[in-house]
């Protein structure tokens, strides 16, 4: 782990103006590996150091929710033996963090089709899952075999079986009951995405939660993120002004009747 932990009183943050939830779409591995001359595993192996590192600040920070998107349902074309590496890193990391996450109380939560991991990879996710459960302060979701696409899809298809079965009718469909059909039904939207590596797309991750979120492209590579990076993120959050579609006068006539009552 590059660097040394800052301690609370040197995070440059405003604590009242940081974002509940924070996704992360954690690119760059295998260029930061090739860069060296590498095999591409040594760079998902720095790049868990990188999990750990921001795991830790978010919880430190108190953050209620963050949520990395770790493999995705197009990632299963990569070659075998990398897929592999891949599964038995994300073994290790769970069994060796959750002591960590019991201790400061953050539950973890997977995403996803779950059902195309391997059984061993599923039973672990499972029982961490159940051992992290009760009195968490933060919420940790690692999107899996994850496909924004794919979760909207099987949305509809939940949604249309519950229409057949006369659960609903077509004027109940709201974009909160829709939401309830996702993944990620208790979870709330995103207010900040974190890209690394240089790319600007979304890449199929959480195409429905991000349509008012604030995003943060960065041209650090995932395995070089730590705090500092982290800081800057969050620092750039708090310079932005969300509207959600209003104007600035709609803005701050809200503002100013909450502050009245």
């Amino acid at each position: 782990m590059s660097g040394s932990p800052l301690s609370d009183s040197f995070i440059p943050l405003d604590r009242a103006n940081l974002p509940r939830h924070v996704a992360i779409i954690m690119d760059g591995n295998g260029r930061w590996a090739q860069q060296r001359g590498l095999r591409r595993i040594r760079g998902h192996v720095a790049g868990v150091e990188s999990v750990r590192t921001v795991v830790r600040l978010a919880r430190k920070l108190g953050l209620p929710y963050l949520t990395l998107f770790v493999f995705s349902e197009e990632n299963w074309q990569r070659p075998a033996m990398e897929i592999r590496a891949l599964m038995a890193l994300l073994r290790r990391y769970l069994s060796r963090e959750l002591p960590d996450m019991q201790k400061n109380q953050i539950a973890l939560k997977a995403i996803g089709d779950l059902s195309r991991l391997p059984q061993n990879v599923q039973q672990d996710l499972a029982q961490t899952s159940a051992a992290t459960a009760k009195g968490a302060q933060m919420v940790l979701t690692l999107a899996l075999s994850y496909g924004g696409r794919s979760e909207i899809v099987q949305a509809v298809q939940a949604l249309a079986r519950d229409l057949l079965a006369g659960l609903l009718k077509p004027q109940d469909i709201d974009p909160a009951l829709f939401s309830r059909y996702l993944y990620t039904a208790d979870l709330p939207d995103p207010d900040l995405l974190i890209r690394t590596s240089g790319e600007s797309r979304l890449s199929n991750f959480l195409l429905w939660q991000t349509a008012y979120t604030e995003f943060y492209l960065t041209d650090t590579l995932w395995p070089d993120f730590r705090e500092e990076e982290f800081i800057k993120a969050l620092q750039s959050y708090q310079q932005r002004e969300r509207r959600f579609g209003l104007t600035q006068e709609q803005i701050e006539e809200q503002t100013a009747s909450e502050s009245r009552h």
